[in-house]
């Protein structure tokens, strides 16, 4: 597999940008991920913290579902790899716990995600609640935060992956 990423072109419409830079990053995500094995991917690199790049494809497999199928279309999935008893689930991997079951679930929950977006447009609100103010979220915002959320994310696999294997890039 050789990710490809492509950023966004400069003048397009706000919903083609949004988009764009949601894929983008999706793409860095999976870019940081490439050409390591599964006990590289598992690999807790920054002490203390069980971050790990297979843990962070895990979580936003469960960030996608929870923005995209419970809040924007309202439906009621339950979390893919966190529960209750153990709200940080997605990190806590086994050995049953392999690329490539992490990989297919997340590239799953993002393209149900494309398929819900596709019904609404930017400014339209989510059938789901904000589980604090029990108001509706625009698309607009829920791409926005998706956005930063990947982000964010792709900051701790660029230190990860640095310190799995020294590979670094933008």
């Amino acid at each position: 597999m050789t990710t490809q990423r492509t950023e966004p072109a400069q003048n397009a419409d706000e919903r083609t940008m949004l988009e764009g830079w949601l894929d983008y990053h999706r793409q860095t995500l999976a870019w940081k991920c490439e050409g390591l094995t599964d006990a590289q991917l598992r690999t807790a690199a920054v002490p203390p913290s069980e971050l790990s790049l297979m843990g962070l494809v895990r979580h936003m497999a469960d960030v996608e579902r929870g923005w995209f199928r419970k809040v924007l279309a309202g439906d009621e999935p339950g979390p893919i790899h966190y529960s209750e008893a153990d709200p940080d689930g997605e990190f806590h991997l086994t050995e049953e716990d392999t690329w490539e079951e992490a990989y297919a679930t997340w590239r799953a929950e993002i393209e149900t995600a494309r398929r819900h977006a596709a019904e609404f447009a930017l400014d339209d609100l989510s059938k789901g609640r904000s589980r604090f103010t029990e108001e509706p979220f625009s698309l607009r915002w829920i791409y926005t935060h998706m956005i930063e959320e990947y982000a964010r994310h792709n900051g701790h696999a660029d230190l990860i992956r640095e310190c799995v294997d020294g590979a670094t890039g933008d």
